[in-house]
């Protein structure tokens, strides 16, 4: 992973951005500006368009009004782009960990999927020995930034998810995550029924990875002091909390505006009509209510969409 000094991490802006549904507005005018390596938080109540917000901005969900640019690529004309330089952490019903694998298998196959899906043709031609070196180093490197450490796992590497705490699960869950050297990263639920202790751990994961110069966005039901806070109210009620982060905003505005149709196409093929897509609420988590209307169908709307 990069170190601070090395950040690039994606600067994020949204003005105006809305997400409509056919039950209604999952979120409406949010507006803030962060820096490459914040941390943002996304707090508010169940059902109040949190995990929509969180998809919209990786490009996961075609937002209805208003834009964001993440790293420089306008939403929604370049939700595929986003999509590329975006990675997400743990978000139920849609990138969940299948509890009958070991953490090696999961940490294989995301290897694997990397270098078959996102690595460049050029590295195929590269002798299998050299390959199989590039892999380990980028998946210790990854399971270093989310500090999981296997040898403290109760069967070490061939421990199974179901028999991970909570907190291995998420860290597990990012390490995944950053084996793409993402850009952003994305994480929902953060503290749902999280202790004290623990959820102040898992904070301090986050701004560890923050400080490696990776932009993080966090669904949270409470949101530190130290982070830029985003307060969704859902029903259509405009975002609370908006504003500045630190860090330079490298966004180049001539060149998003210079918009290339395929993304453009690429995306509405991979979300549908912005009326199809917009429903919120639940993304599979059995613990929100059924009566989570603005969250409601996340999963299914995400079920063939670009990275998780």
């Amino acid at each position: 992973m990069k170190s601070t000094e090395e950040s690039s991490g994606a600067a994020v802006t949204a003005e105006g951005f809305g997400l409509k549904g056919p039950r209604g507005w999952a979120f409406r005018d949010v507006t803030f500006t962060a820096g490459p390596g914040s941390l943002v938080a996304i707090e508010g109540p169940s059902g109040s368009g949190r995990t929509c917000l969180l998809l919209a901005l990786t490009g996961r969900m075609k937002p209805a009004e208003g834009h964001a640019e993440v790293g420089g690529l306008r939403l929604p004309r370049k939700m595929a782009a986003v999509r590329r330089i975006s990675a997400l952490g743990p978000v139920p019903g849609v990138s969940d960990l299948d509890p009958a694998l070991t953490v090696a298998e999961h940490l294989r196959e995301r290897a694997l999927l990397q270098r078959r899906f996102d690595g460049s043709p050029l590295a195929l031609l590269r002798p299998p020995g050299e390959r199989a070196a590039a892999t380990r180093r980028r998946i210790e490197a990854a399971l270093d930034a989310a500090g999981l450490d296997l040898d403290t796992l109760p069967k070490a590497e061939r421990t199974s998810v179901r028999d991970l705490e909570r907190l291995e699960a998420l860290r597990l869950s990012v390490a995944l995550a950053l084996i793409g050297e993402p850009r952003l990263l994305a994480v929902d639920d953060l503290d749902l029924k999280l202790s004290d202790a623990v959820r102040a751990e898992a904070w301090d994961l986050l701004r560890s990875v923050a400080r490696r110069g990776v932009t993080v966005l966090a669904v949270c039901s409470e949101a530190p002091e130290d982070a830029l806070r985003i307060t969704t109210q859902g029903g259509g009620a405009p975002a609370t909390g908006a504003g500045e982060a630190t860090g330079a905003d490298t966004t180049d505005r001539d060149a998003e505006d210079a918009t290339d149709a395929k993304d453009a196409d690429d995306a509405d093929d991979a979300m549908g009509a912005g009326e199809d897509t917009g429903e919120a609420g639940g993304t599979g988590d059995a613990e929100k209510t059924d009566t989570d209307d603005t969250e409601e169908g996340a999963a299914d709307a995400l079920a063939e969409t670009g990275r998780a």
